[in-house]
């Protein structure tokens, strides 16, 4: 019986050994600045120099007092609504392609085509974006080098400008996650449904979507949340039109210099999301089912 809790005693102990780095690594990376935020939010003054600051509740409520800030936020929700919904329009096909249809060098040819705009700057994407939605700018050229009559098109600084560059930019999550979990879906479940006479749009609902419905709601986390507080986009690709929830918190914090209201803004933006993550996860669970 020692020999057994010595056992267990040393399995923690290896346990705790491998994932204390990772533990080490999300505390300096992610708990400290969150708790130095959140010290922030409720100071009337950022603590630095001779600054004088006391504790307050003034930056949480200067947002239900102001409707701006309600309304940049609920435009900056339906705008991570918009961006997830393409990516998954567009994302989902594009695995099942990915994942059953194609093989060999294909396939890694579209991979490294789904991936290569991780290998590129943000910032060198929405520039470029801007180089091609802008009048007389690539799209222009090219719509009017086919198209028999003069046509201008000019998507800069329009939410369409903003939509595309993030679609570009969180697109190739869906596309990932999406294709592990339509990977892991045995051939042979399809091809049962097939041979006993299934439409494809059944095989779709009834065994596809279902099965890989974790993967896929992964890859809609993963473009949600970020898109919901984006600001470089929408400040380079929107112009006038591009103002947004996480625009206003990067005017508070480096135009502005009103540190403890950014950081206010940024918890409540946080605390927005996270419960629409609780309220969506009970119906999410139950289309899974």
């Amino acid at each position: 019986m020692s020999g057994g809790i010595n056992i267990a005693r040393t399995d923690k102990l290896r346990a705790f050994a491998l994932l204390s780095p990772a533990y080490l690594w999300l505390t300096l990376a992610v708990f400290l600045p969150l708790s130095a935020m959140a010290f922030f939010s409720f100071l009337t003054e950022v603590p630095f120099g001779d600054a004088e600051w006391s504790v307050t509740l003034t930056n949480y409520s200067a947002f239900f007092e102001s409707s701006t800030f309600s309304r940049l936020l609920l435009k900056s929700v339906m705008l991570g609504v918009k961006v997830t919904a393409l990516c998954v329009l567009i994302g989902f096909p594009c695995a099942w392609v990915l994942a059953k249809m194609i093989k060999g060098r294909a396939r890694e040819a579209l991979f490294l085509m789904v991936i290569l705009p991780f290998w590129s700057n943000s910032l060198v994407r929405i520039f470029s974006w801007a180089i091609v939605l802008r009048g007389n700018g690539v799209l222009d050229k090219f719509v009017n080098a086919i198209w028999p009559w003069d046509v201008k098109v000019n998507l800069l600084f329009s939410e369409w400008a903003i939509v595309i560059g993030l679609v570009h930019s969180y697109l190739p999550y869906v596309i990932l996650t999406s294709y592990l979990a339509l990977q892991a879906i045995d051939d042979s479940l399809i091809e049962a449904a097939r041979s006993l006479g299934a439409k494809w749009w059944t095989i779709l609902w009834r065994i596809v979507l279902p099965l890989s419905a974790p993967g896929l709601l992964a890859g809609a986390v993963l473009v949600f949340v970020p898109v919901v507080g984006s600001f470089m986009e929408p400040r380079i690709l929107g112009g006038r039109m591009g103002t947004y929830y996480g625009t206003l918190i990067e005017d508070q914090f480096v135009a502005v210099f009103n540190w403890p209201l950014g950081a206010a803004l940024s918890f409540i933006l946080l605390a927005v999301v996270l419960i629409i993550l609780a309220v969506a996860s009970p119906i999410l669970k139950r289309a899974q089912t």
